[in-house]
């Protein structure tokens, strides 16, 4: 039989923190791709650089899939009235506003994030 060695409680967490902050990355890099490119994929850019300069490119990286899938997920949540067009009224405005389908968004988002934690868990899990 063989023992494992103690894993330190702290090598769990600070991995976590480098998911998030990938996340954060995947998140500017599909703002960069999708409407704020000229200001977001720079910062996106230099983000992901930083990270790989600093040895943080492991498993963590998938963090990247789970933060385009965070942006997916939230053009879905604002899309929710679609497809088509809405007509609102108050009492001092009127108007209509266009709305594209939530679905795929919604589809593509859930792949996204489900799909980059299981396969982060899974390595994890193999590497333990």
């Amino acid at each position: 039989m063989s023992e494992r060695a103690p894993r330190h409680p702290e090598a769990g967490s600070s991995e976590l923190i480098w998911f998030f902050a990938w996340a954060a990355v995947g998140v500017g890099f599909a703002l960069g791709v999708s409407a704020l490119g000229v200001f977001a994929l720079p910062l996106a850019l230099l983000a992901a650089v930083l990270l790989v300069v600093r040895h943080h490119a492991g498993r963590a990286t998938l963090g990247a899939l789970v933060g385009v899938g965070f942006l997916s997920l939230y053009v879905a949540y604002v899309q929710r009235r679609g497809p088509g067009t809405v007509s609102w009224h108050t009492a001092t405005a009127s108007g209509t506003d266009q709305y594209l389908d939530p679905r795929p968004w919604l589809a593509v988002g859930i792949l996204l994030v489900v799909g980059g934690l299981i396969a982060y868990l899974r390595l994890r899990r193999h590497s333990a």
